[in-house]
């Protein structure tokens, strides 16, 4: 099993090239929580101007995989409930990245195209 396993870059890396990237294409990216600066797991909140969020985690895919799945999405009607799951989620998982990131398409920086739900 261990020949499946894919090489990971380190959270904090992962994280600030996100940011990096984000800003030079004139967006606004944060990290709403700060996890383990190496094996922490990375989650994204992709905004457009604050607007329309939808949550980014890797989840294995069929072949072991681990792949970028929309895990949840806002609540135009309760934008509350989002923050209160990020805030859950943070919590039972101290090692959890949560980074925001604000720019149009933000999908296009993990690898996908096109708005989720």
């Amino acid at each position: 099993m261990a020949d499946r396993l894919e090489p990971r870059l380190p959270a904090h890396l992962e994280v600030g090239a996100l940011i990096r990237r984000v800003a030079a294409e004139g967006g606004f990216a944060s990290v709403l929580h700060k996890g383990e600066a190496d094996a922490g797991t990375v989650m994204l909140v992709l905004t457009e101007r604050g607007l329309n969020a939808r949550v980014y985690e890797r989840m294995p895919d069929a072949q072991g995989h681990r792949v970028w799945t929309c895990s949840r999405t806002e609540n135009p009607d309760d934008k509350r409930e989002l923050s209160d799951w990020l805030d859950r989620r943070a919590a039972s998982d101290p090692d959890l990245w949560i980074v925001e990131l604000d720019i149009a398409d933000g999908e296009r920086f993990i690898g996908l195209t096109g708005s989720a739900g």
